[in-house]
């Protein structure tokens, strides 16, 4: 349920502000809503998993809250976010 290494460096290259930046709201929100297209996926074939649910609830949480503070921080950024990954309609 979890992603692969391979498509978290993919994810992490993609969204980095630097070289090295993994912890940036950014990153951490592309992390997340990675994860969460896949626990959807998994929900599909799997809609009586209420553990994984909890799980997905507590990612979507955590994500609102990064995007929140990114839109106090610097508006620009988040709506630039946004618009990449598609989170708005």
């Amino acid at each position: 349920m979890s992603i692969t290494a391979e498509r978290k460096a993919e994810v992490i290259k993609d969204n980095a502000q630097g070289k090295n930046d993994t912890g940036s709201p950014e990153v951490q929100v592309a992390i997340l809503t990675d994860r969460i297209k896949t626990l959807t996926e998994h929900f599909k074939g799997h809609h009586k998993d209420n553990h994984s649910r909890r799980g997905l609830l507590q990612m979507v949480n955590k994500r609102r809250s990064l995007l929140d503070y990114l839109k106090k921080k610097d508006v620009d950024r988040y709506n630039a976010l946004i618009g990449k990954l598609g989170l708005r309609k």
